[in-house]
């Protein structure tokens, strides 16, 4: 049986639905091939899947290395009701939905990972495309490590938790996403897109546009966004 057969459009139909899909056995990203359709209309929900990426890239574009035939990669299309100041929600969103779905024991890394016994077990790039006051559309990039066949039930599964925690309400989603996050009440330092700009301090809270807030050694309480950092370590 060829490993990526649990990934054929045919194998999957039975936990998509009637959800839109692109199954591929090779792709330059998945995430792009995710972009570029959403563009051409895509519907919310709509979803890419592929055994082998040539270039993965997950969040500011980070290289990712995706292990064909064992690990699950996919793109998800959204077009959520969510206002454009709170597009760094989505992230909450998404590591939440990971945890409900890939099982006990893990922890949430802010922004992007979801991690068990300290080593990374899913992770999350989400790409967003403004329209005014609101979200247009919304690409999210997802990799789990050492995804067991076949595949499909689990790709199943977090798109429904995905589409569970779109429709909870903020306080539940953020209440269960800080009980999970490990990066509060540690002290970090984070390095801003563009490479110029480090802020360092403890990490406090998530807030509701899923900033996570720093309190530098002055005192001064600043939010930073999950869009705009380039990464993030423990001092």
């Amino acid at each position: 049986m060829n490993p990526a057969d649990d990934l054929a459009a045919e194998s999957l139909a039975a936990v998509v639905g009637e959800r839109s899909i692109q199954s591929h056995q090779v792709l330059l990203s998945a995430a792009v091939t995710a972009a570029d359709w959403a563009r051409a209309g895509a519907p919310h929900g709509a979803v890419v899947v592929t055994d082998h990426q040539i270039a993965p890239r997950g969040r500011a574009g980070r290289p990712w290395t995706v292990t064909a035939g064992r690990d699950l990669a996919f793109a998800l299309v959204l077009r959520p009701q969510v206002a454009s100041e709170r597009e760094g929600w989505l992230y909450a969103v998404v590591l939440t939905a990971l945890a409900d779905a890939c099982g006990g024991g893990a922890t949430i890394e802010w922004p992007d990972e979801l991690r068990r016994e300290g080593v990374m077990a899913a992770a999350a790039g989400i790409e967003v495309k403004l329209g005014g006051l609101t979200i247009r559309w919304a690409v999210v990039n997802v990799l789990i490590r050492d995804a067991q066949p076949p595949r499909g039930e689990l790709l199943g599964a977090v798109l429904r938790a995905i589409d569970t925690r779109l429709a909870d309400t903020p306080r539940a989603v953020l209440d269960d996403y800080v009980a999970l996050c490990a990066t509060i009440g540690r002290d970090v330092r984070v390095r801003l897109l563009g490479g110029a700009t480090r802020l360092q301090g403890r990490a406090l809270e998530v807030t509701d546009d899923g900033s996570l807030m720093i309190e530098t050694d002055t005192g001064r309480r600043v939010p930073v966004r999950p869009q705009d950092i380039s990464s993030i370590d423990d001092l």
